[in-house]
């Protein structure tokens, strides 16, 4: 194929309701549905140039190169999409983020749909939302809620092809903000591939998945209906319930700081005194502090003078990941 470019955009996500576990790892099947918000303002910009001057894929994000394990599973990646395309062209991959990257915000999640939606592009191929969603999956599992606008729920599935998140309501159906508290913009030790692997080895992990449909079902509801209280409940339930797992997996994975738990402390009081909020935590030590949007201008100010925060970060309901013009 001769010289061919694209460019794509994607935001990450927050999952009210968590991914984590895989029941077919090379896959990236999950052990249970999901559900989850895309972050607008946040996002990783990709291209992708298909060049046959190329002896193999060179990756490059934020300016310097990725390490050989991450630019492996980029090329992994890209050989799904050649196959597609029935191609063997090596590309190069340009891609920055606007926000820290490997420190439980999601940059995979952004990265992996931006990167699916350029290549695709690039190698000619027209793929549906779903079959983009699918794609981008077997990249990295929560890329694939990224793929679709708003708020989004990502069906497990029982195979390859019916495994793929899709939007239950626009960005503009409820005025949540997420306000990202940042404690530490360190790549973690640890990412999240790593902490699927083991999630099964943990006593609670049958539990968690047990209960995640009911768990599921109430976020919906109350997504939907805008309850604010009800919402708070389930899903500061869910983040807690997956943290238990990864604390009691073998190795045991602990992600929280000490200003985790301060903040996590803060927001419960914050909310027992009358204000809509609530946190969640994805793998890293990093805080979602979701409140309506009305209070967000406080809640970002509580949180700064709060010790240990380095810096908040503010997202509302965002779009899906979307091709650029050239």
């Amino acid at each position: 194929m001769p010289v061919s470019k694209a460019t794509a955009v994607a935001s990450p996500n927050i999952a009210f309701i968590k991914y984590w576990g895989n029941r077919y790892h090379s896959l990236r099947l999950p052990v249970n549905s999901s559900l989850s918000m895309n972050l607008g303002g946040l996002f990783t910009r990709t291209t992708v140039t298909f060049d046959p001057a190329l002896a193999a894929d060179a990756v490059v994000l934020d300016r310097a190169a990725l390490s050989p394990e991450a630019s492996r599973r980029v090329t992994e990646h890209l050989d799904r999409v050649r196959a597609l395309a029935n191609t063997a062209t090596r590309a190069q991959v340009d891609s920055h983020n606007n926000f820290p990257t490997g420190a439980g915000i999601a940059s995979s999640a952004s990265g992996f749909a931006a990167l699916t939606v350029a290549a695709c592009a690039a190698a000619g191929l027209r793929l549906s939302e779903r079959e983009l969603s699918v794609l981008a999956r077997q990249g990295s599992g929560s890329a694939s809620r990224s793929i679709p606008a708003g708020f989004v729920e990502w069906q497990a599935g029982t195979n390859n092809d019916d495994s793929f998140a899709f939007s239950i309501a626009a960005p503009d159906h409820w005025a949540l903000v997420d306000c990202i508290a940042i404690v530490s913009d360190e790549h973690k030790a640890v990412g999240s591939t790593g902490g699927h692997a083991i999630a099964h080895t943990s006593p609670l992990q049958t539990a968690r998945i047990e209960d995640t449909l009911r768990r599921l079902g109430l976020c919906r509801e109350a997504l939907l209906a805008r309850d604010f209280p009800r919402f708070a409940e389930v899903v500061e339930e869910d983040s807690t319930m997956m943290h238990a797992v990864m604390m009691t997996s073998r190795p045991p994975l602990y992600y929280w700081q000490p200003p985790t738990l301060a903040i996590m402390e803060a927001v419960r009081g914050w909310r027992a005194g009358g204000l809509p909020v609530c946190f969640t935590i994805d793998a890293g030590p990093n805080i979602h502090v979701i409140t309506l949007a009305a209070h967000a201008a406080e809640i970002e100010s509580r949180l700064r003078a709060l010790p240990g925060v380095q810096n908040v970060l503010r997202a509302a309901p965002g779009g899906g990941a979307e091709l650029l013009g050239s």
